[in-house]
């Protein structure tokens, strides 16, 4: 049976991406979300938060960098990496999420309904090759009628 190195995480920006290019000119964009769980403690349900680090290499990296603002909602689908290294005699290790699609999913909080939505950008795990855009650059999709009234009797 062959391993499997599967992520698809929804969560919160928590910062502004950050977008710089290798010293081959292959862009790189990183960011962080906050994926929150809630969990039962006794009697109290409390939240507990994940911060993920996340990669997003070439040309989708550039292309979603200008609508990655912190407290947007987002999903990664990719793979998990470690990168190892010693620093002052000690052994380091850190694990980062390797993008392979990421999805726009809505404004940050606060935003009215429906900001923001849309944008499907498509990234390559490998680091290099680009698999192409597909999406709406963040517009708010356009609404259309999907024939059911408002008033649902559930």
């Amino acid at each position: 049976m062959a391993d499997i190195n599967q992520v698809v995480l929804v969560g919160r920006l928590t910062r502004d991406a950050e977008l710089k290019y290798t010293a081959g000119g292959q862009a790189v964009c990183k960011f962080s979300i906050a994926v929150n769980r809630r969990k039962k403690v006794g009697d109290q349900w409390e939240d507990e938060v994940n911060y993920f680090d996340v990669v997003l290499w070439g040309r989708q990296g550039e292309s979603i960098n200008q609508f990655m603002q912190k407290g947007k909602q987002i999903g990664v689908e990719g793979e998990l990496r470690q990168d190892r290294w010693q620093q002052d005699g000690q052994n380091r290790s850190k694990i980062e999420i390797i993008a392979s699609n990421v999805q726009l999913l809505g404004g940050s909080p606060g935003a009215g309904q429906g900001a923001g939505q849309g944008g499907n950008f498509t990234g390559n795990n490998s680091g290099g090759q680009d698999q192409g855009y597909s999406g709406n650059r963040g517009q708010p999709a356009p609404a259309q009628d999907d024939g059911f009234t408002d008033d649902i009797p559930f």
